[in-house]
């Protein structure tokens, strides 16, 4: 397995009625930042680029910048409906929950 890949791809919806994309890894997410536009970026945006960026250079870990880009879709109301995210140690037993609009 690529180190780059993510252990669960980030399910995304670029736009209303378009179809369901998934991100599998460090690379694609990357690619999916680059394309955003300018005028939209923020503080959300930074940190998730710089933890993917991160992820290539070994700076950081493939999940962590999972985790940042997840928070910029989910953030941004680019994750689809039925993404299940992480949930912290104690939460359900199995590990993640769904993502809610």
């Amino acid at each position: 397995m690529d180190r780059l890949q993510f252990e669960v791809p980030v399910r995304i919806t670029p736009a209303p009625g378009l179809p369901v994309e998934e991100i599998y890894s460090v690379e694609q997410a990357l690619d999916f930042l680059q394309d955003w536009p300018k005028r939209r970026q923020g503080k959300i945006y930074d940190a998730a680029f710089n933890a993917c960026f991160g992820a290539t250079v070994d700076v950081a870990g493939t999940e962590e910048a999972c985790r940042a880009f997840m928070a910029f879709c989910r953030v941004s109301g680019l994750l689809a409906r039925d993404m299940m995210l992480p949930v912290k140690r104690g939460g359900s037993a199995r590990g993640f929950r769904e993502a809610r609009a």
